[in-house]
């Protein structure tokens, strides 16, 4: 099982997709270590994610306690801070770091409202490395603005030696963003057809499925249903930044509890969760992320291995591309079945605007934008 852990909505960049610095939470208000600490032992991920991780403080701390509690433990950062992850990953040399990164250069920095945003990320990569880092990756999201770019970013990668992650537009209380969509689905979902096509040429195996997930993610750019059915609230939840537990990042209503009010087992097997997973089991949503989509392709008996449908796939698609035979996408993405939609707001940059200060808003109004239903299609 994963688990995300959303330490902080305060946030350094000023992401045009993302607006979570819009609804900075309080320090003071935030999931204390006291409080992770109750999280169990035995998980096969751990996620620290935001907002930007690096902001709190006590992230050593927090980095100290749920290190030993999964396989792997991850930090997802904006890369803007990396002199605070450099003892971090000298201490723990396999510490999986992933900066998002969302084009080259002042491409980049436009889209996430960084200043120098991307030469910064590139500093930080280095120190990384020479500090010994040992799973490191960019990581970016698909998107009109980027997805010329997103072979390129993925060179990028495999010239630094550094792993690739990728996800694309979607919405959910963790953005505070209930507008995100493609102007133009198929243009997208067809750039990142070539992707794919140079992910299946490398000589790494687990690149191999991360082709395979954005195959899912083109369909999700298409607005088609899941390739696999969500599995939130069974193999994988979220804590958000005052201790609630969540089966997703997505929808507020699907939360289970509280960390630090419950236990673990009494938020995860109490009769709420039973509920809420009865609700996951016929959401409508077709979200298509990187934790809800790997725990979904995982085999339900060994979790180390994939299920047959995608490693069916990886095999016979990565012997096309070592043939220099074509990918034949039309088997497994419709063209023709796009969702059509209503017109997608135009998204903002806020380069302008990235060292203004934002005011911290009530708890109780942080994701009242979502009650009245939204919809990830």
């Amino acid at each position: 099982m994963d688990l995300a852990v959303i330490l902080t909505y305060r946030c350094s960049a000023r992401c045009s997709m993302c607006h979570v610095w819009k609804h900075p939470t309080r320090p003071e208000a935030e999931v204390t270590p006291a409080t992770l600490a109750k999280v169990p032992s035995g998980f096969d991920f751990i996620n620290l994610s935001g907002g930007e991780p690096t902001l709190r403080r006590d992230l050593p701390e927090i980095v100290d306690i749920l290190y030993p509690k999964a396989c792997k433990l991850e930090i997802s950062t904006n890369g803007l801070h990396g002199d605070r992850l450099v003892p971090l990953v000298k201490k723990y040399p396999d510490l999986k770091i992933r900066i998002s990164i969302e084009g080259l250069g002042e491409k980049n920095d436009v889209i996430r409202g960084e200043k120098n945003g991307f030469e910064k990320k590139m500093a930080t990569l280095g120190k990384l490395i020479e500090a010994g880092g040992q799973d490191l990756g960019l990581a970016t999201t698909f998107q009109d603005e980027n997805v010329d770019e997103i072979v390129k970013l993925y060179r990028l990668s495999q010239e630094q030696g550094v792993e690739f992650a990728t996800s694309a537009l979607h919405n959910g209380f963790q953005f505070f963003k209930s507008d995100n969509g493609q102007y133009d689905r198929v243009r997208v979902a067809r750039k990142v057809e070539d992707l794919i096509t140079e992910m299946l040429k490398s000589g790494s195996v687990k690149t191999w499925f991360r082709a395979y997930l954005n195959l899912g993610l083109m369909g999700k750019i298409l607005g088609q249903d899941r390739l696999i059915p969500c599995t939130a609230a069974t193999d994988f939840a979220f804590v958000d930044p005052w201790s609630d537990v969540y089966a997703c990042n997505v929808r507020p209503d699907l939360k289970l509890g509280n960390l630090a009010e419950q236990s673990w087992d009494e938020i995860f097997h109490g009769d709420v969760a039973a509920e809420k997973r009865r609700e996951v089991a016929a959401c409508p949503q077709n979200c298509w992320m990187v934790g809800s989509a790997k725990t979904a392709m995982r085999n339900p008996k060994y979790a180390k291995l994939p299920k047959w449908e995608p490693l069916r796939w990886v095999l016979i698609n990565k012997i096309r591309a070592t043939l220099g035979l074509r990918i034949p996408f039309e088997r497994y993405v419709d063209y023709d079945n796009v969702h059509r939609d209503e017109d997608i707001p135009k998204r903002i940059s806020h380069l302008e605007t990235w060292d203004t200060p934002q005011k911290s808003p009530r708890v109780s109004t942080q994701y009242a934008e979502f009650d009245q239903g939204f919809f990830n299609r």
